[in-house]
């Protein structure tokens, strides 16, 4: 779905900008060059326009960034590009074209990984990471999570199934799990339905584990299970979220390394990624978008992967069985 949605997207930018090169020339008389090189300009600053909004919005619900992650003006730049081009990249690119089921290592190395993507992504957006993975000999599948704008709850199934079929490639009884943004609370609902028994670690990026306020700006079911009502310090995550974290024993958050920016310009309050328990990587100077694309990231996140030695099955208690919802 969302590889069809992006291609027609493609499509009406095109047509626009040849509608707008068309007009200026007809309206100024501009050579057909000079017409075509502003309509494509227009986009362009459309596009930085909706990247300057994200963190626009995301400013007004951070909290105060801690002196050992602040930026110079330097900083700032280079973090607005990268996501500029991670945005440019995903939604023109690897998320049109680039989507992928399986993709399995001839001499493999280390555990299998289930790629599993945020919203309105699909399993494009892993083509960077994917061939990472490739070059170093580990097998890894990925799957998109539809409906687009369902809840969260209905990916479980579809998650359910990819474990399954990845451990019965592999011959691993234990997988890991590469989660970016939402795909993270995917894996946490994963957990309070089926249990631990076949995953070994889950490692998440950027996911919005307590809410975001930029989920109120979106549409879908899953977006309002992704709320933080409030600003920093003051607010709250939406009673979906509660739910999720009420039914997981406290042991669960072991299985997790949680990846996160203090500059992420979707999860804000960026502090919403970090999960207690958890081991928590915290970060500076990388959007939301690029968290995925980054070198650093990418190495952060094989490393994770390779320390992983253990894919024999453990018993762990997931969640509270007297929780209504963890039944």
């Amino acid at each position: 779905m969302i590889a069809r949605i992006t291609r027609i997207l493609l499509l009406l930018q095109l047509a626009a900008v040849l509608a707008l090169a068309a007009l200026a020339a007809q309206v100024w008389q501009w050579s057909n060059a000079a017409a075509l090189v502003f309509a494509c300009s227009m986009l362009y600053l459309l596009r930085l326009a909706i990247t300057a909004n994200n963190f626009y919005l995301a400013a007004r619900y951070r909290a105060a960034i801690p002196a050992a992650f602040r930026l110079d003006w330097r900083d700032w730049r280079r973090l607005f590009w990268q996501e500029f081009d991670a945005t440019l990249l995903a939604s023109s690119w690897s998320m049109p074209f680039r989507r992928f089921r399986q993709r399995p290592a001839v001499t493999p190395r280390g555990p299998a990984v289930l790629l599993v993507h945020g919203y309105g992504c699909n399993s494009g957006y892993w083509d960077g990471m994917s061939r990472v993975l490739a070059r170093t000999h580990i097998s890894h599948h990925a799957l998109d999570l539809e409906p687009v704008l369902g809840s969260i709850d209905q990916y479980v199934p579809a998650l359910d199934a990819a474990i399954q079929a990845l451990c019965k490639a592999s011959g691993q009884a234990r997988i890991v799990l590469v989660a970016h943004s939402m795909g993270g609370l995917a894996a946490r609902a994963y957990l309070r339905r089926h249990g631990a028994a076949r995953i070994a670690k889950i490692i998440t990026l950027g996911t919005p584990h307590h809410g975001t306020a930029l989920a109120n700006f979106a549409i879908g079911v899953n977006t309002r299970e992704m709320h933080w009502n409030g600003r920093a310090g003051q607010g709250q995550p939406s009673a979906w979220l509660q739910a999720l974290a009420a039914s997981e024993d406290a042991e669960l958050h072991r299985l997790f390394v949680s990846i996160y920016s203090h500059h992420d310009n979707i999860v804000s309050p960026p502090t919403s990624a970090h999960l207690d328990g958890a081991r928590n990587i915290e970060l500076a100077g990388i959007g939301h978008v690029a968290l995925g694309v980054d070198a650093g990231v990418q190495k952060l996140v094989l490393d994770e992967i390779l320390a992983t030695t253990s894919t024999e099955p453990v018993a762990m208690l997931a969640v509270n069985p007297a929780h209504p919802l963890g039944q």
